[in-house]
Parts: C-alpha cells; structure tokens; sequence
C-alpha cells in the first residue's frame, strides 16, 4: 500500500498520515484504551454482585471478585504480547492474533466464538438498556402511586428508542473514532456505581439492614430455598463474577487503536492493570454494600431491580447513566463485527462503488464525516435485527448468559495461553507448561459450570415467556 505523507512548514518535518502497516494512523493513547476497557468490563453488571455475593457469603464473594480479576488481568498481558507477529507485523483484530500464531482450526474456532459473542452481547445490551430507560418510568410512577404499585409497563417502545440511537452513532466509522463515546461511557459507569454504593452505605449507616439474613456461607437452605437452589444460585454467581472481567474478545481492537510510538504491548498492560484495578475497586465496594444492606434478598440489579425506591430522582439519574453506559457499550462490542462484515465485502468485491465508495461530508456542528453507503445499509440492518430480536425474545438476557459462559474460556484463557505457550517456546511438561495447563483447566470447569445455571436459567424463563411482550 502506497504511504501518503505531508510537509511541515514550521519544522521542515514529512509527517506521515499512516502508520507503519500503511493503514490510516493511529492515535489512541493509554487513557483512551482504559477507558474501552472500563466501558467493556464495567457494564450494568455490576449492580447484580450483590446478588452474587449473596449466593456466596462474606468470605467466597469477595475471593472470586479478586480471583478473577487477577486470572483476567494475567490473560490480558499475555494476549497483549501478541499483538505483533514475530515479524513485527500489526494484527488488527483477535481472529489475525489467533491466525498468525496458531492458525487451521483454532482460527475458525475464535472466530465463532467471538463474533456470536458479538451479536448476544448487543442483543442482551438492547434489552439491558431498554429495561433502565423503563425503569426511570416506573420509578416517577413509584413515587406517584406508591411502591405497592405495580407500575408495569412494556419495555417494547424503549428498545425501538434505543435502536434508534445505535443506528445513528453505527455510522461512527471505526474504533478510533469511538474514543470520546466510550470516555463518556465509562464515566457513567463511575456515577451510577456510585450512587448504588452511596444508596447501600446510607442504608446500612441508618441500621435499616441491621436484622437481615446475611452469612459467611451465603443465602441459607430452608423454606422455599432448596440445597439444588443454592447450588444452581451459586454456579449462576460465580459465572456471573467471571464474565464480569470478561473483555479479551475486544482486547486486541481496542490495541490496535494505539498509536505509533511506545511499543503497544506495554501502553495496553497499563491500560489493562488501571482497567481491571478500577473495576475490581468498584466491584468490591458494590458487592459488598450492597449485600450488607439487603443480606440474602439483595435484587438482581440494585437500581433497575428497585432496591432502592428513594430518593426517586436520584434512582432516575443513575437509570439514566447505566442507559448512556450501554449505549455506548453496544457500539465498543459491535463496531468489531461491522469492520469484520464490511473487510470482507470489500476483499470479494474490490471493484463495488457500493461497498467501496466512501463521501465526505462537511458538518457544521462536526467537522468532515465519512459517508458510506455500505455502511448505512448494513449497520443499520444489524441494529434493527438485533433490536427485533429483543422485541420477539425477551429471555434473550438468559441466552447470552449462556454464550457468555461458553465464550468466556476458549477467549480469555485458552487462545491467550495457547499462543504464549506456542511465542515463548515453552518446553511440554516443564512446571511453566504444567501450571498454565492447569490454570487453563480451572477456568474451563467455571465455564462449564456457569453454562449449566445458565441453561437452568433459561428453561425456568420459558415457563413465563410470552413472545413479543417484554415488560418491566
């Protein structure tokens, strides 16, 4: 590929408008990788660990918070080395990782195991995101009506209004445009994180969860709560603390957003280690409040699950935040899938004005944009499928739990192991080789257990499942 350069006048400097794989430069920076990797791994997620916790007690919630943590970040420094082939060749996305250094089946397997992770992610998210935008809804009604009120209401009108948002940010080109979106993002992690921790701190500061139910063990065995419950509940909450770091299907686009300079490998460890240091921070802090203040009924999530009903316009705000969090998050887990679809379009018809053709438009408000007809046509497609699809199939929240879970391992430990086995050469059977072997088999257990109460999950929620009425 032909580089384009231009002249400096005032250094006498050739500035090069690409970078050394002759691909349009690059210019994302520590803060912006972290901050893709607190809108991936943060998610609304967060305000269900007290529900996990609750499952697992005092003493096994907090342990697996951590444990995870440390097992993600330790995945992603190894992921990250492999970024570059040993040629020094760029590799732009997981599935050219995995090609360059493994490659045959294994490529094919990654490929399906993250871009169906892909579409269930932006599916669960419209549901997710739709579900805050109901509850703000309710919550006025609460105030109005009482919290005896039922107050249901259909969550069918908020998808179509959150599919409607992610149609219009789908024309975003690319990742590295993106950045300012997931810096918004992750600062709406940071507001209703908080406001879920202050709300559980003032809870328990007023001593109103002094006299509820909480144990080293967990939720305990009795009345309508069977031991086959709590084992079902407690896998379900591992996998739900799991998945919860789980953002190495992503880790390689959001490197290959660096720019040029400091080696990419060392900026995205650091990008990683503030990432999952200030998730597993917030993660503590909200798993812990929160089941300190509602002990073994702690909701499935603290907001849009109406544990807190007061003060009401507070609950609006942080409704509001996750809303805006998931917005932004839809588009760091699609924007891969759309430069997959649309690379290979252009690779089969080089020749297409459709697919090829690119207009930039001048706007008044932001600066030149980059029209393509292609990408209209097809992103919007995908975003008005996959918000059919929540229409159609409001239990879909259980079945990306599902994808989530059998995705979670073959994507954040065992490609990433593989290919650190396979680049630093280590011996078969040496203690090195032994350990990541056996790391590699604790988290394919996990997996399997978290995939078996999902599924649970999923048979228990076709019992009431009415198709094409999702209401909240």
């Amino acid at each position: 590929m032909q580089r384009t350069s231009e002249f400096s006048m005032e250094t006498g400097d050739v500035i090069s408008k690409v970078d050394d794989d002759g691909r349009p430069k690059r210019t994302g920076t520590t803060v912006t990788a972290s901050a893709h990797i607190i809108t991936a791994v943060i998610g609304s997620g967060v305000l269900s660990l007290a529900w996990a916790t609750a499952q697992l007690g005092w003493i096994a919630g907090p342990l697996c918070l951590v444990l995870f943590s440390i097992i993600t970040w330790f995945n992603s420094l190894l992921l990250a080395d492999c970024y570059r082939s040993p040629t020094g060749a760029r590799n732009p996305t997981y599935m050219d990782v995995v090609k360059a250094n493994l490659g045959g089946a294994k490529y094919h397997f990654c490929g399906l195991a993250q871009y169906s992770n892909f579409v269930g992610t932006t599916i669960g998210y419209t549901i997710t995101g739709s579900i805050s935008m109901v509850a703000i809804k309710r919550s006025n009604c609460f105030n109005t009506k009482g919290h005896d009120s039922g107050c249901h209401i259909s969550n069918n009108p908020f998808m179509i209004i959150y599919g409607v948002i992610q149609i219009i940010l789908s024309q975003i080109p690319n990742f590295n445009k993106i950045a300012m979106l997931s810096i918004v993002a992750s600062l709406m992690s940071f507001i209703y994180s908080s406001i879920g921790l202050g709300l559980s701190l003032a809870k328990i500061i007023e001593g109103r969860g002094e006299h509820i139910a909480k144990g080293l063990t967990g939720k305990s065995v009795g009345n309508d709560f069977t031991r086959m419950d709590k084992m079902w509940n407690s896998f379900s909450a591992v996998g739900d603390i799991a998945f919860a770091y789980a953002f190495s299907l992503v880790l390689i686009e959001i490197q290959d957003t660096l720019k040029s300079g400091p080696p990419e490998n060392e900026v995205m460890k650091r990008a990683s280690t503030i990432g999952i240091s200030v998730s597993t921070m917030f993660y503590l802090l909200c798993g812990i409040t929160g089941y300190a203040a509602f002990g073994d009924d702690s909701p499935g999530n603290l907001l849009t699950g109406f544990g807190f009903y007061e003060p009401f316009w507070l609950v609006d705000i942080a409704n509001l935040c996750i809303a805006i969090h998931l917005i932004g998050a839809y588009q760091v887990f699609s924007q891969p899938l759309y430069k997959f679809v649309e690379d290979c379009c252009r690779k089969k018809w080089p020749n297409s004005k459709f697919i090829n053709g690119e207009k930039s438009i001048n706007l008044p408000w932001g600066g030149i944009f980059s029209f393509s007809l292609l990408r209209l046509v097809w992103r919007t497609s995908y975003v008005i499928m996959t918000t059919i699809i929540s229409m159609m199939f409001p239990i879909f929240n259980d079945i990306c739990g599902f994808l989530g879970a059998l995705g979670f391992w073959p994507l954040t430990v065992y490609l990433p192991i593989e290919m650190h086995l396979v680049q630093a050469k280590v011996p078969r059977y040496s203690l090195h080789w032994i350990c990541m072997r056996i790391l590699s088999l604790f988290c394919l257990c996990i997996s399997l257990l978290a995939a078996a109460g999902s599924l649970r999950g999923i048979v228990e929620a076709t019992q009431t499942f009415k198709f094409m009425r999702s209401v909240s």
